[in-house]
């Protein structure tokens, strides 16, 4: 059984492909100035990226766990999710409240069909 690391790094792959399925790192905006719904649009283009490069996109998203450092910002989060996920392909998902490190206010992980 193969098993592909896509961009390994020190600690972590940005991605691990196995028979089919790309499971993806927690992902981070780059842009840290940006409010929730800026960062988490950041994140969802990074996700877009990283799934075209191994052969698959967000309809074929299976899971996501969105980690927020605030729920009370959900609701921004959730603007840019629903602005960029497609109704007809909803994936299942978690949003979970945790403590991320300085200026990072949402981190995703999702796993996706390749």
């Amino acid at each position: 059984m193969s098993i592909e690391r896509i961009q390994p790094g020190n600690w972590n792959s940005r991605a691990v492909i196995h028979e089919g399925i790309a499971y993806l790192s927690g992902i981070v905006a780059d842009d840290k100035s940006a409010g929730m719904k800026g960062q988490t649009a950041d994140v969802l283009t990074k996700i877009d990226a990283i799934l075209g490069g191994v052969g698959s996109d967000k309809n074929r998203i299976l899971s996501a766990v969105v980690y927020v450092s605030d729920q009370a910002l959900k609701d921004q989060m959730n603007e840019a999710w629903m602005e960029w996920m497609d109704p007809a392909h909803p994936p299942a998902r978690a949003c979970v409240g945790v403590e991320l490190t300085k200026d990072v206010l949402v981190e995703i992980m999702v796993t996706a069909a390749c």
